[in-house]
């Protein structure tokens, strides 16, 4: 691919400024022997760069993370525990780095001074929840789309279980681009919601319940059988759901 932008450059077909693009797009750093930064991904794909924080040693953590704020500008972690929080908080206080911890979504956004902040596009996204239980995942999702530009609104806990609460609630957030709709148990909400409105709608199905099928497969399923037309991405997935709703929006918004 280097090759190929090089090529089109030397022959005229691209300026100057977009191959550096492209090949800024294709950019990988090293972190010691235990890491590969892709600090082209947001050029690539308009998606920034998540590192997921599950399973990995402190140390190594808090390198990435600072590595990749201090090159790209910004790096969000996702499903950080207290301990792995602890320890980015006081290493990127050394380096300098600016520290954003959202304590609902388990998510940390670091950003180096003078960084590029996210830039509003006129994107909206709308997140719904069945219940409480719901909200940590529905919150990893509007940080996402809120770094990719979107303005969220928001409607916890009116599910189906009491669902006069979720009439009034669609009503203000009609002007939606897109719905994420998060929902454990028998994952009922998106089919509803998808139901009411004439905007796209992606369900994701939450890790709450228990007995027979439970961890949130009973909602996956319920989901895949809808009768609605709704998209669905994995069991607690709330990046992927926000990464996919903010394109969404961010594309209709830009028409």
């Amino acid at each position: 691919m280097l090759r190929d932008a090089l090529n089109r450059l030397n022959n005229g077909q691209i300026s100057l400024d977009e191959a550096v693009k492209e090949i800024e797009g294709l950019r990988i750093d090293a972190v010691g022997e235990f890491a590969r930064l892709d600090l082209g991904r947001v050029l690539r794909c308009g998606i920034p760069e998540v590192v997921l924080a599950e399973g990995k040693e402190p140390g190594h953590l808090a390198g990435i993370a600072i590595r990749h704020a201090e090159v790209a500008g910004r790096c969000l972690i996702s499903r950080i525990s207290p301990v792995q929080e602890e320890i980015i908080r006081e290493k990127s206080g050394e380096k300098g780095l600016h520290f954003s911890y959202h304590e609902a979504a388990k998510m940390v956004v670091l950003s180096a001074p003078g960084a590029t902040q996210p830039v509003a596009t006129g994107g909206v996204v709308g997140i719904i929840t069945a219940g409480t239980s719901d909200i940590s995942v529905a919150e990893e999702a509007k940080v996402i789309a809120e770094e990719m530009g979107c303005r969220v609104c928001t409607a916890y806990d009116v599910g189906a279980a009491g669902i006069h609460r979720l009439f009034p609630a669609i009503k203000n957030l009609l002007d939606a681009h897109v719905f994420i709709v998060a929902a454990g148990r028998e994952g009922t909400l998106p089919a509803v919601v998808a139901g009411l409105v004439d905007r796209p709608v992606i369900g994701v199905p939450v890790s709450s319940g228990y007995g027979y099928m439970g961890q949130g497969r009973a909602a996956l399923a319920s989901m895949l059988q809808s009768c609605s037309v709704v998209a669905v991405v994995n069991i607690d997935s709330g990046f992927t759901a926000g990464a996919f709703a903010a394109r969404i929006a961010n594309m209709v918004a830009s028409k």
